[in-house]
């Protein structure tokens, strides 16, 4: 089985950082995208920022400038850099693989890990 574990979500104030791990563990041999999604009381699940495999990224607009995405393959771990913290990005943060094959077999399959809690004070 594979698992995805969050890690480095707490409360910041308006104007600061975090960053986010999320590792995947598993028998993997591979992992096409890996993204963060966030969703927020009362609102829908929205997807902030992906990465492939070969490094390429992209990102909402609200998070654009703010926010970096970055990936270690060799240890099929995505993080979430995230700078100049709004009120309005307090939600939980989820990760997502996309994609992924496992050493036993030749299906690709989306996982999610159990998400991080960040929150903004202003």
């Amino acid at each position: 089985q594979v698992q995805l574990v969050e890690t480095g979500g707490g409360l910041v104030q308006a104007g600061g950082s975090l960053r986010l791990s999320c590792a995947a563990s598993g028998s993997i041999a591979s992992i096409a995208a890996m993204g963060w999604y966030r969703q927020a009381p009362g609102k829908q699940r929205e997807l902030i920022a992906a990465v492939s495999s070969g490094g390429s990224t992209n990102y909402a607009d609200s998070v654009k400038g703010r926010f970096t995405i970055s990936r270690d393959n060799t240890k099929n771990t995505v993080y979430l850099q995230m700078n100049s913290l709004k009120p309005e990005d307090t939600a939980v943060y989820v990760c997502n693989a996309n994609g992924v094959r496992r050493v036993s077999d030749y299906y690709l399959r989306n996982y999610w890990g159990q998400g991080t809690q960040v929150t903004v004070s202003s």
